[in-house]
């Protein structure tokens, strides 16, 4: 290896600790937080390392009435719009690559990038209307919104790089274009898929405008549970930290274990299908 090599490799390290660095200090120090008692968290120069762990802080987030409550509703909510995401999404996306709708592909790109409150005021006033609002329904259907377009885009890419050869001797052989989808181009693409759920489900527990506003007192998820924690009185920091922790937990395992599949994914998703 030159010194060249050896300085753009160091360079690259150091940017990298740079960029990374501020997330690593905000996690350790809400970490810090959650073990503290709240005397300690008041202090001044702060405490990073405390004399005393107080483990408390988790036992009473987890001991909360509530608490049970809101990760079911999260469950619920995450799990069926990931699911229904993915039974719209696949097939749209396997349609959209197959016939090379590039403007149809375009569209999705920007229904994915498109904030969601865009679609937030319709949708309230529609919710509304029906009698919805307050409870996991109106939540489920919302998150369609940030869910369908990011599986149907990634799944566009995937389906672009799988071969024809296969799809079109199924044909021949003459399986209908539905058999040689579900037969055919489904379990090739099952990596795809995968990339597809595990986006789905961070994207989607990690919501909080649409709960904050569509949920009522009893269909509240996790995010917004955390966010309620804050009130006017008083505010401990400590189950603050733990709450916002033990939310972030499910995900970020998630993330970790599926980190190579997450970038494939999204580097599929970001350079195929438009």
């Amino acid at each position: 290896m030159t010194p060249r090599q050896i300085i753009g490799k160091i360079g690259l390290w150091l940017s990298v600790f740079v960029i990374v660095s501020p997330a690593i200090l905000f996690f350790l120090w809400m970490l810090s937080l959650s073990l503290k008692f709240e005397i300690d968290n008041a202090a001044y120069p702060p405490v990073f390392f405390p004399e005393h762990i107080a483990w408390k802080n988790y036992a009473d987030v987890l001991a909360s009435n509530r608490f049970l409550t809101y990760f079911i509703n999260s469950l619920i909510v995450t799990g069926s719009a990931t699911a229904l995401a993915l039974m719209v999404g696949v097939p749209a996306g396997y349609g959209i690559a197959r016939m090379a709708a590039h403007k149809s592909a375009i569209v999705i790109l920007i229904a994915r990038i498109t904030p969601g409150l865009s679609y937030l005021i319709p949708l309230f006033l529609l919710f509304q209307w029906l009698g919805l609002l307050g409870t996991l329904v109106p939540q489920i259907i919302i998150h369609l919104v940030v869910t369908v377009p990011i599986v149907i885009w990634i799944m566009i890419g995937y389906f672009e790089t799988t071969p024809l050869e296969l799809e079109e001797a199924a044909l021949i052989d003459g399986a209908t274009r539905w058999q040689v989808f579900r037969h055919v181009a489904l379990p090739i693409a099952k990596p795809g898929i995968a990339v597809a759920f595990i986006l789905a489900v961070i994207f989607s527990w990690n919501n909080f405008v649409f709960g904050i506003v569509l949920a009522g007192r009893e269909t509240r998820t996790l995010p917004v549970a955390v966010y309620n924690m804050i009130s006017f009185d008083q505010l401990s920091w400590g189950p603050l930290a733990a709450a916002a922790l033990i939310v972030t937990l499910p995900v970020l395992l998630l993330t970790v274990f599926a980190q190579r599949q997450i970038v494939a994914g999204l580097t599929a998703g970001a350079v195929k299908g438009g």
